[in-house]
């Protein structure tokens, strides 16, 4: 295309010469971290919360490799914090701290209330990584609002009690996101059932909706490599 030919450099050197013109690729990578109560849980290496942060770290460190803008947002069932897209090494440090230091105001969860903050603050099209246990539903409606902007994917962190309860007879448990305090007696075979039945509906709940939605689904175990879970859902994800 003769537009594209540089007309000074050609009769310089007395034969054609075109520019080429290099895209400027910026993408944005908002990190939304679940920082409830539930995720305060675990019974074999560590936390939930702890992988979550080794999460979240890695994929923020990812961002500035590439020279991406990098944001943060805490929820619980409110938004404990926003830390609005920056680039930066000492940005990402300061994301960070926070995802290590921060300390919640309250235990709760709600996903639907973070979308919509999502969508309020972010107009622009961003690579979005929400990372929680995802126990709690009736998110679906402001999760398709939300992927028909956004490039969104879930990383469902769990410990595998969050889904079998051993049987450890009568004992006393506490509700991690409400504080409550009650006797369960362990050794019922229909307890046992019921709190796995509660468990695996909210995983397929989880699974179901990110995929109706358009968005990605990860799930990973705490006792896992979540590395390899990463490469094989961006591997997949980029044929």
């Amino acid at each position: 295309d003769v537009r594209t030919i540089d007309w000074n450099v050609t009769a310089r050197y007395n034969e054609p010469y075109v520019k080429v013109f290099e895209e400027e690729r910026e993408l944005t990578m908002m990190l939304m971290v679940d920082v409830s109560g539930s995720e305060l849980f675990g019974t074999t290496e560590q936390f939930k919360k702890d992988t979550v942060t080794e999460i979240a770290a890695t994929l923020a460190f990812s961002a500035i490799q590439n020279n991406d803008k990098v944001g943060l947002i805490l929820f619980s069932d409110e938004i404990e914090l926003f830390i609005p897209p920056k680039k930066g090494k000492s940005h990402v440090l300061r994301i960070i701290r926070d995802l290590i230091e921060f300390k919640p105001k309250s235990r709760k969860t709600n996903i639907a209330a973070a979308f919509k903050f999502l969508s309020n603050v972010m107009k622009k099209k961003a690579i979005v990584f929400m990372l929680s246990d995802f126990m709690d539903d009736d998110y679906e409606k402001t999760l398709k609002i939300v992927g028909n902007k956004h490039d969104i994917t879930g990383i469902r962190v769990y410990d595998k009690h969050d889904e079998e309860i051993p049987n450890l007879g009568m004992v006393p448990m506490q509700d991690a996101e409400t504080g409550t305090i009650q006797l369960v007696n362990t050794a019922s075979k229909t307890v046992r059932r019921n709190y796995k039945a509660n468990a695996l509906r909210l995983a397929d709940y989880y699974e179901n909706t990110f995929k109706r939605g358009g968005a990605g689904a990860i799930n990973t175990r705490v006792d896992e490599s979540y590395v390899k879970k990463l490469l094989g859902y961006f591997k997949h994800k980029g044929r």
